[in-house]
């Protein structure tokens, strides 16, 4: 009978630091605070142009209206205040973006090797670049697209738009976030791959699974159920996440044969 091969333990990160699930949650919420903090920032500077900043949200829905009626409404006397509120509080995530993925970074790292750590500024930059992206994708290609989409469906013999300013920008905000997030996937899957909770070969071999997801996530996200919208959305998901599997392979952390590692010992 061969005996059996001990098993080596694998390195430990470096300058890891070992801690409670108190002192996690402790950390957990410094991190959340000071992320609420740069939002805060943000708001901060939003609020200062925030008028413009709404009216150039609205452009792609005031434009899909009909000419000469091209003005929303509001059904309360609050109304115009809380809209101002919302893109002050949209405006600061969309600026605290980077402080936020930082503040992520910061509270995985500890666990992470020194090779893994070298990362940090990749992961922010690239993190950074595909959240805007993805903002700026939805508000010059899809917004101008889906709001006439969606107003095709009322005949205008019989129909007139009266479109309440707070429920058009919160589709507005809503999809502008949806989409910042979506063009973060490769990051993601690319960043869990390095920490060993995916694998390349996982991913592959779920591809099919991973398009029905998608579309179903691009029809819920995108408020038109036009082929066209409902496409703007799902094949970008699609191509990020066979992106996020090239990354995976190449990133990904490779397991090494308990025999292999007593052999190099």
């Amino acid at each position: 009978m061969t005996a059996p091969v001990p098993q080596l333990p694998g390195p430990e990160p470096e300058n890891e630091v070992k801690l409670t699930f108190l002192e996690h949650l402790r950390e957990l919420r410094k991190r959340i605070l000071r992320s609420l903090i740069g939002i805060a920032v943000g708001m901060a500077v939003v609020g200062t142009f925030v008028e413009r900043l709404y009216h150039w949200l609205m452009q792609p829905v005031v434009a899909a209206l009909p000419p000469g009626r091209q003005m929303l409404v509001f059904t309360s006397a609050i109304e115009p205040m809380m809209v101002y509120i919302k893109v002050a509080i949209y405006g600061g995530i969309f600026v605290a973006a980077p402080w936020v993925l930082y503040q992520v970074w910061q509270f995985v790292a500890p666990g992470l090797y020194k090779k893994e750590k070298r990362v940090v500024v990749p992961f922010l930059a690239w993190g950074t670049v595909l959240f805007y992206a993805g903002a700026a994708f939805c508000f010059w290609l899809v917004l101008p697209a889906a709001f006439p989409a969606m107003l095709a469906f009322a005949d205008p013999s019989i129909l007139t738009p009266m479109l309440s300013q707070s429920e058009q920008l919160g589709i507005v905000l809503a999809m502008l976030l949806g989409f910042g997030v979506v063009f973060e996937v490769p990051v993601i899957i690319a960043f869990l791959s390095m920490i060993g909770l995916v694998s390349a070969d996982f991913l592959a071999k779920y591809r099919r699974h991973a398009i029905v997801v998608n579309t179903l996530l691009a029809a819920i996200i995108t408020p038109t159920g036009d082929p066209f919208n409902l496409a703007l959305m799902a094949v970008p998901m699609i191509l990020f996440y066979e992106v996020g599997i090239i990354l995976a392979r190449v990133l990904g952390k490779k397991k090494q044969p308990a025999s292999a590692a007593l052999a190099a010992k």
